[in-house]
């Protein structure tokens, strides 16, 4: 049986998106695929890329360090996004590598963010909302994110784009539901624009309520091996 090329399956994720748009009355375009890399090659990412990819992320500051300079000749540059779980004496590496960091999920993270952060420069951030209260996830807390996000937007350095959650792993996609609403929810009590959420098992129903960014690995790069 053949198997399906990166380029087949970041066409069937946009068809995929697109339906979820249909049902949602959305247009395609609101919304952005950040394909992610990790545990993947330098030479997925330019598949990826070759089939019209421009986002990508990675979960590790290591695993970017190696593999970001392989991919410098890539014309124009994608856009390199934190998606992981950023320990505070990474912040200084990770600036260098990544262009927008998703996984603010906590205010000591972003003071260091701050600190760190380039002069004349605001660094693209999203707050990470634990929204199912799980104890093996980070981020703020939904009632602790209102005085949070006010106290991350004071920060000088950091421009606060919106919101990203990751929701629990569940058997039917539908369960993510809730757990999107809520956090589309919170993003606009907030006024903040971008919803990150809905990864390859979930990311129609993530559209659906409102992502302007889904997080796909698996459904464009295929299993991972590590």
């Amino acid at each position: 049986m053949r198997v399906s090329t990166i380029g087949e399956r970041v066409e069937a994720v946009r068809l995929q998106i697109a339906a979820a748009c249909q049902r949602s009355g959305r247009s395609p375009e609101e919304v952005t695929i950040v394909a992610v890399t990790k545990g993947f090659p330098p030479e997925a990412a330019r598949e990826g890329f070759a089939a019209g990819l421009s986002h990508f992320g990675e979960n590790r500051v290591q695993e970017a360090q190696a593999k970001l300079p392989l991919l410098a000749d890539l014309a124009p540059q994608p856009t390199w996004h934190m998606v992981g779980h950023l320990q505070t004496n990474k912040v200084k590496t990770a600036l260098g590598l990544f262009d927008i960091i998703q996984s603010v999920d906590s205010l000591h993270l972003a003071q260091e963010i701050s600190r760190r952060a380039p002069q004349s420069v605001r660094v693209p951030v999203l707050l990470e909302v634990n929204v199912a209260g799980e104890a093996t996830k980070y981020g703020f807390a939904p009632d602790e994110l209102p005085a949070a996000a006010g106290q991350v937007r004071a920060l000088p350095g950091l421009e606060v784009r919106g919101l990203m959650t990751v929701a629990p792993v569940a058997g039917d996609p539908q369960e993510a539901r809730p757990v999107f609403r809520r956090l589309r929810e919170l993003g606009a009590s907030l006024g903040l624009r971008e919803l990150s959420m809905g990864m390859s098992d979930d990311f129609q129903v993530a559209v659906e309520e409102g992502a302007t960014i889904v997080r796909v690995g698996r459904a464009i790069f295929g299993e991972r091996s590590q």
